[in-house]
């Protein structure tokens, strides 16, 4: 709209975050006049912080084998389709188009060499194109929605002082999390208008925080160790971070999204030993005792707090093996009972939103609404830390900018 000033076009897209800006640029090169609405002043806000600056824009492992195993949802298999069509090896080919050089960290995970501007910058450019193909791609930053409506087959979208319309609509606007940045449960109320379930939202890859017995380990607040996060049959290898509020770090992220209200967590704090450590240890160095054989692999202040905690402080000389079993169990399970989560003012991705009942897989539009796509964060679809969820957002963009 900044560009043409119209009112009528094909396709409306609420948001101008990652999943909005793809579904925009993939409509626009088919030749459709595409309006993306947006209340904040720029494009790919959550894109721009991700990764440090730097995003981490997929995962080489985001695809339909691990897609049951690595993406929560009501229906497990919904994000099959949208991931088998769109991989991580199409849009690192659009990364490498573009020349953005990249390199991989752990376990999969790709960012961006110099800066997370380059992926939006790309995105924009993707949608500049839709001009080369009979299409078009306008923008309208700063504008809140106020109103959304369906008649005559047609979406009718007031925003700012104006209004659009158009015969397609997608709901692009993410979720909840970080509030601070704008987002909210806008894509919620307007799935709820046209009838659209919604799965009950709640953060996901989100800092725990701690009380009662457990606030000891806030005086640990900044160390971090390579552990093992289990909660129920869930495990994530990772490090965690001890902090003012209770524990963050990457395996507690990754824990949080499997984690609900009075369950427990346990950290192995011995992830790289095998079962029966104490036992060689008290073979190979008896006078020596569980602190000095867990300062080994973790700090100082932290080994000195969980031998206190234990209460041993006689050398290994002096306990029985099965003594010297029970204590390592404790090590390899110690259990920490989050009282709750920091919310969703930290956490990265919520868990929930608009049910996949209501939509087609292959196109994420919605069954009993003709014209109405969701796509993103703003649907019940989430994925671990590292990647996936950006993978999810070019994916299911891609559906829908292909079925509009």
């Amino acid at each position: 709209m900044e560009k043409h000033d119209l009112t009528n076009f094909d396709v409306i897209i609420l948001g101008a975050g990652g999943a909005g800006l793809m579904a925009a640029g993939v409509a626009g090169q088919r030749g459709k006049k595409v309006l993306v609405i947006d209340h904040a002043q720029e494009a790919g806000k959550k894109i721009l912080i991700s990764g440090g600056g730097r995003c981490n824009f997929t995962n080489i492992n985001a695809t339909t084998r691990f897609a049951q195993e690595r993406y929560l949802s009501a229906n497990p298999h919904f994000a099959k389709s949208a991931l088998g069509r769109y991989t991580p090896r199409d849009f690192i080919a659009l990364v490498d188009k573009y020349g953005i050089s990249y390199h991989e960290k752990t376990l999969g995970q790709l960012f961006c060499d110099d800066s997370a501007s380059q992926i939006v910058d790309m995105l924009l450019d993707e949608c500049e194109f839709a001009e080369n193909c009979g299409g078009s791609v306008d923008f309208s930053f700063g504008r809140p929605v106020h109103g959304v409506s369906h008649e005559d087959g047609q979406y009718h979208v007031s925003f700012g002082e104006h209004s659009a319309n158009a015969p397609a609509l997608i709901i692009a606007t993410g979720g909840p999390s970080i509030p601070k940045m704008g987002a909210s449960g806008f894509a919620y109320d307007v799935a709820r208008q046209f009838g659209l379930k919604i799965i009950e939202p709640r953060p996901a890859l989100v800092p725990f925080t701690l009380g009662g017995e457990d606030v000891l380990f806030r005086e640990l607040s900044g160390i971090s160790a390579d552990v093992e996060a289990i909660c129920g049959k869930t495990k994530f290898r990772e490090a965690a971070l001890l902090t003012h509020k209770g524990l963050s770090g990457p395996a507690i992220l990754q824990i949080s999204s499997y984690w609900k209200h009075g369950d427990v967590v346990h950290i192995n704090f011995w992830p790289d030993h095998p079962k029966g450590h104490l036992k060689a240890a008290k073979r190979e160095v008896p006078q020596s005792h569980i602190k000095k054989i867990l300062s080994e692999d973790l700090s100082d202040r932290l080994a000195e707090t969980l031998a206190k905690e234990i209460g041993e402080w006689r050398n290994l000389a002096d306990l029985t093996d099965k003594f010297l079993e029970e204590i390592e169990a404790k090590i390899r399970a110690w259990p920490f009972t989050p009282n709750g989560t920091e919310g969703f003012a930290k956490a990265e991705v919520t868990i929930g939103g608009i049910s996949t009942d209501e939509l087609s897989q292959k196109t994420m539009e919605a069954k009993k609404m003709p014209g109405l796509y969701c796509i993103g964060e703003a649907v019940d679809v989430t994925g671990w830390l590292g990647g996936y969820n950006f993978q999810w957002a070019w994916a299911s963009g891609v559906a829908a900018g292909q079925a509009v």
